[in-house]
């Protein structure tokens, strides 16, 4: 279950390398082990470097164990094999129209050019069994891309990831919390990190360092600075998002782009805390409020929902679907812990949905009868010759805030940018810590954005040799 506490301070600063020098050395530092800096890892050391990945949690999981682990990818043998036709070009298009044009194409166009090598590199290199999400479309694409393993759990994604650096014997230093970047100019010469169980602290060099640290959604003073709209929302993520990366960043003088882009989400169990799949809605389920009434146009996306639900009474609101699309939702793990927790309503008529839910029936009955088939509806959604029928499903949902997707402003390797334009010799940055692709705000994010950036990113930074 996310938490809704986003108090937690970032307390890092930089300065000159250690006169007496550092406790150890490696070729590459990777601060964060989430999906990016694992991905970093194993790509690094494929490639024949030492690496060292500092992790401040006791296991690795991040943000990327709270998610569905879904990776969206084009031109995949996966995608062919089941007979769609995709491409990279198509893909960044689709990219950059959610995000209206706001991001930098030369990022967008790496992004979408080796979204494919990575998902079959991860299959063939390290034997992780993805598959293809060939049973329902997400907004904003034109084709299903997006890649998942059974479970369709982020859990079972950073599991894999783990297990696979594992196997190649990759030293993942747990309770260390990077505190001090050390750098000389342009320069990182290494980084000192607090071990946690003992308070000690130890110092790293190396020849380059990645910021795979994720974001800043769980620091309440930069969420309220920087996307006030969203400020009220249930936390989903990590709880050691603090914005780290960013902070360094501004001490170094490095460029950052777009601190009011993010990811919501609202859809989310309440208040169970369950991520609760948007297959749900866009398979032809709808949202009403707390009157029992509809009150946008579903089909904008989840991230998009966020704020929708959050300005209805309460910040509540009823995901209502029937046994059709629940079907397809089991697919999901989170799905089905909701449904054995209890957070899944089933019923056979309106009126005992509508008693279920406490909701009054005859604007619960108007807002599912109402619902068009083969047409547009009031708010200019359009469903299929599919509608509705008992026995109804229904959850009861808020909105949240999942991570940020503005950061350091990189390359397409992931290589950071200093505010005079010049680019830092050895300082990658990727997953939430760099600025990624969804434009300036929420409306911006096409699903799977966040990994997506993890992994490409991750993977490109960790193949530089410095």
């Amino acid at each position: 279950m996310a938490s809704d506490t986003r108090v937690m301070m970032s307390k890092v600063n930089v300065s000159p390398a250690p006169v007496g020098g550092f406790d150890i050395e490696t070729d590459t530092l990777i601060i964060g082990a989430g999906a990016c800096g694992l991905v970093a890892a194993l790509a690094a050391v494929q490639h024949g470097q030492s690496v060292v990945v500092v992790e401040a949690d006791a296991v690795p999981s991040g943000s990327t164990a709270l998610s569905a682990g879904l990776i969206p990818a084009a031109n995949t043998r996966l995608q062919r094999a089941a007979g769609i036709e995709d491409s990279a070009e198509q893909f960044a298009t689709d990219i950059q129209n959610k995000a209206h044009n706001e991001n930098s194409q030369a990022l967008v166009g790496a992004l979408a050019s080796g979204s494919a090598e990575v998902i079959e590199w991860l299959i063939d290199q390290h034997g992780l069994p993805f598959s293809l999400v060939d049973d329902f479309d997400y907004p904003g694409h034109t084709h299903r891309r997006m890649h998942g393993l059974p479970s369709r759990s982020g859990s079972e994604l950073i599991n894999a990831l783990r297990t696979a650096c594992e196997k190649q014997d990759i030293d993942i230093i747990c309770n260390r919390r990077a505190s001090t970047i050390h750098y000389e100019g342009l320069l990182i010469k290494g980084v000192s990190v607090n071990n946690s169980v003992d308070q000690s602290m130890e110092s790293i060099g190396c020849n380059k360092v990645i910021l795979a640290c994720n974001g800043f959604g769980g620091n309440r003073d930069r969420v309220r600075e920087h996307m006030p709209e969203i400020e009220s929302a249930l936390w989903f993520g990590h709880s050691g998002n603090v914005g780290d990366a960013i902070s360094w960043g501004e001490q170094l003088g490095a460029s950052v782009k777009h601190l009011g882009a993010f990811q919501g989400h609202g859809n989310v169990a309440h208040p169970h805390g369950i991520l609760i799949t948007w297959a749900v809605i866009t398979q032809g389920g709808v949202q009403v409020n707390n009157n029992g009434m509809r009150f946008w146009d579903e089909s904008q996306g989840y991230s998009e929902a966020a704020r929708a639900v959050l300005s209805q009474p309460d910040g509540i609101a009823f995901a209502v679907f029937d046994e059709r699309i629940a079907h397809v939702a089991r697919q999901f793990e989170d799905f089905k812990q909701a449904e054995q927790v209890g957070a899944v309503v089933v019923a056979d008529t309106i009126d005992e949905l509508s008693d279920k839910l406490n909701l009054p029936v005859e604007p619960v009955r108007s807002s599912l009868q109402g619902i068009p088939v083969n047409g547009s509806d009031e708010f200019g959604r359009t469903f299929g010759d599919t509608p509705l029928v008992p026995p109804y499903h229904a959850v009861r949902v808020t909105g949240a805030l999942f991570h940020t997707q503005g950061g350091l402003d990189v390359n397409e390797i992931g290589q950071v940018y200093h505010n005079d334009g010049e680019l830092f010799p050895n300082l990658f940055a990727g997953g939430g810590a760099a600025c990624g692709v969804s434009g300036k705000a929420d409306s911006g994010y096409l699903s799977g954005n966040g990994l997506l950036s993890a992994l490409v990113l991750g993977y490109r930074a960790g193949l530089v040799s410095c």
